[in-house]
């Protein structure tokens, strides 16, 4: 490891119990108040969405004023997901109804870039709607640094990832594909414990200047452009404990690994590419069955770039 990236995890890698909510309600004071929008971007959670709100408005815009926006991005669930969202008290907006002149394409990167468009804080926290026994330390303690350090731009949320009753074999995909990435490619964010982690707080004005990949790569994508952006120090992460979730298949996270590394490639060299594709096989009842599939290469431009949200900011 590089000896910068040593420095930087005892500079820059914290624990949620590090700022209590009274310091972070004190710092937002004598900061005139820096807004907190918090948006969990859902397909077909309905399992879970509703507790993950209800958590986070009750724990930090009732007992507390921590966020000031709740909004659920619903990308075209089939299940009760928006519904439940809305009952809980998040706001719901669906994917398709933000910016329409410009097709939305599935893809988890493309609901978070089109979450700018329909949010206002000048802190952004994403939150995956798919997160179990979900504690409302997941949003302060990732919110915490950049509302008491102003030289913090990105925080990343790290955890423990158990896989069923295992401990730390969650993440297969951060460990066979992205750390090694990471390491080789951009050793500078080897410090990073969950690189692909979906619970993330940064600011607005660092967000808007990034492209967003379309895709599962949007958190490696976005990882590595703000490391080119603002350089190492204005990215930290913070230990916010257990992470549960629904884990994904092998042929899933299969797709998710070529995203990821599509995502990467983009990155390294930056000319023409051909769009790829992903044959994954399932046992069928005559043999394997291959199936192909695209793999996400798409990435929307910083949103700055897009005239209607300038319009927007400036109004």
């Amino acid at each position: 490891m590089l000896e910068e990236v040593e420095r930087w995890l005892t500079r820059r890698s914290w624990s949620a119990a590090d700022r209590p909510l009274e310091r972070l309600l004190e710092a937002r004071k004598d900061a005139h108040g820096p807004a907190v929008s918090v948006v969990l971007p859902a397909l077909n959670e309905a399992e879970t969405v509703g507790d993950i709100v209800t958590t986070i408005r009750r724990e930090l815009m009732e007992k507390v004023q921590l966020v000031d926006e709740l909004v659920v991005i619903d990308s075209g669930s089939t299940d009760a997901t928006a519904r439940v969202a809305r009952r809980a008290g998040a706001r719901v907006v669906h994917r398709d109804d933000i910016l329409p002149r410009v097709p939305a394409v599935p893809g988890k990167g493309e609901v978070l870039w089109r979450s700018l468009l329909v949010t206002g804080g000048d802190i952004v926290c994403f939150i995956d709607a798919d997160l179990k026994d979900f504690s409302a330390d997941f949003v302060s303690g990732i919110v915490g640094p950049l509302l008491t350090d102003p030289s913090v731009q990105f925080v990343k949320a790290m955890y423990d990832r158990p896989f069923g009753d295992t401990t730390g074999q969650g993440g297969r995909v951060t460990e066979m594909v992205a750390r090694p990435l990471l390491n080789l490619h951009w050793p500078q964010l080897a410090g990073f414990v969950q690189p692909l982690g979906g619970e993330y707080a940064v600011r607005r004005s660092l967000l808007e200047r990034l492209p967003f990949p379309v895709g599962y790569g949007v958190e490696l994508g976005l990882l590595v452009d703000a490391l080119h952006t603002v350089g190492l120090d204005a990215l930290a992460q913070v230990d916010v404990g257990v992470r549960k979730h629904r884990h994904q298949d092998g042929q899933a996270l299969g797709r998710m690994a070529a995203a990821i590394y599509r995502t990467a490639q983009l990155r390294l060299s930056r000319g023409h590419l051909v769009r790829p594709s992903l044959t994954q096989f399932e046992r069928g009842e005559h043999g394997f069955v291959p199936h192909t599939y695209p793999v996400d290469t798409e990435e929307r431009p910083p949103m700055r770039e897009i005239e209607e949200y300038v319009s927007r900011r400036a109004a």
